[in-house]
């Protein structure tokens, strides 16, 4: 069975064009190939990492070692707060 592939126009700069040539020749495949194993690597290399943000939100998380009881009722409290002050969110509004 064939694989389906889509035609697309990419621009690319000089030096991106020769970095993918020199691999298609090491490689010894089109430049189309190269490009797919390239995009596919890549892929697979962020697949395993999680973002600055997500990381520094991991962390404090640990840091604080809330159980998940405590959790629950830190976020009851903050919810009988909002709603004692009457502040809502722009979701509500709508």
């Amino acid at each position: 069975m064939a694989v389906p592939k889509i035609k697309a126009t990419y621009s690319l700069d000089v030096e991106s064009i020769r970095a993918l040539e020199d691999l298609a020749r090491r490689w010894g495949v089109a430049k189309s190939e190269a490009l797919r194993r390239a995009i596919r690597a890549a892929v697979d290399a962020g697949r395993g990492e999680e973002s600055d943000a997500l990381r520094a939100f991991n962390e404090l998380q640990e840091a604080l070692a809330l159980s998940p009881a405590d959790a629950k009722a830190w976020a009851h409290r903050v919810r009988a707060e909002r709603r004692a002050s009457g502040t809502r969110s722009a979701r509500s509004k709508v």
